[in-house]
């Protein structure tokens, strides 16, 4: 006896036709206008737009988000000849998602490397949440390119980029407490202080921005302090990263970075 297979067509699609157009239309400006490769790479720039969707879904973004997350760089690098503009955007898939690619698209190329990155990171003290997690998603995907190919290259990784390694990584941290201190609870706040401590660890931070040492009758746990690397803010006791194992002193660690910002020395005991 045949099996009668009956279609529900009322069922909520996960893999809907608006996610499907914004995957040929990311396809189309990164690859098949311009076959866009990620930087100093032969891997094709399309796997960048799509693993920042694929995060955003894993945190159960709305469809919106992911689309913006697919999208999110084609205003910002489609040809001239192919240009994509937000009114298209708007057009295809609505004000919402057109508004968040436009708040993480850069806005005037013809600012230097150092300007675009200071005006990128003004804007986000104007993001909404899901601004926020779209941009969370793309340094995530970013950063963690960077981290596994500096495994496998070392410092070479650095020489395909238009600024120094140090600009580079201190650019990511800063941006990382930004967004964290505008939404400390994101889905991704973890992971982009994951990404945020293995980005401190490649650079040379410590020499250039050595702990403060103190004598530990100097200490409070409520006196402010502050990371120079990636701009947290706070105290010993809200860092809740303060290390008492040795013997010589206490110190205390950005909850962010991870770099260490104080080294209260305990007193010598005489024999």
């Amino acid at each position: 006896m045949a099996l009668k297979v009956i279609l529900n067509y009322n069922h909520i699609m996960i893999y809907t036709s608006r996610i499907q157009k914004a995957i040929r239309l990311s396809t189309k400006t990164h690859e098949i206008d311009q076959k866009q490769k990620r930087k100093g790479k032969d891997i094709p720039y399309i796997t960048h737009p799509l693993t920042v969707g694929l995060i955003l879904a894993r945190t159960g973004a709305t469809e919106d988000l992911v689309i913006a997350g697919i999208l999110h760089d084609t205003i910002e690098d489609s040809t001239p000849e192919n240009k994509v503009t937000k009114e298209m955007i708007t057009d295809i898939f609505g004000q919402n998602v057109s508004d968040l690619v436009l708040s993480v698209t850069e806005q005037n190329k013809s600012l230097s490397w150092e300007e675009r990155k200071s005006e990128a990171l003004e804007h986000i003290k104007t993001f909404s949440r899901e601004s926020l997690l779209l941009k969370s998603a793309d340094i995530i995907a970013n950063t963690s390119e960077i981290i596994d190919d500096h495994e496998k290259e070392g410092e070479q990784t650095f020489e395909r980029f238009n600024a120094t390694k140090e600009k580079i990584l201190q650019n990511y941290l800063l941006t990382i407490t930004a967004i964290i201190k505008n939404w400390s609870e994101s889905p991704l706040a973890d992971d982009l202080r994951y990404v945020a401590r293995k980005l401190q660890s490649i650079g040379s931070f410590m020499s250039q921005y050595p702990a403060k040492m103190i004598e530990y009758s100097d200490y409070n746990e409520d006196m402010p302090i502050n990371c120079s690397v990636c701009n947290w803010e706070g105290t010993p006791k809200s860092s809740n990263w303060i290390d008492t194992d040795s013997h010589d002193g206490l110190s205390v660690s950005c909850p962010n970075c991870e770099k260490m910002l104080l080294v209260a020395s305990y007193p010598l005991i005489k024999s």
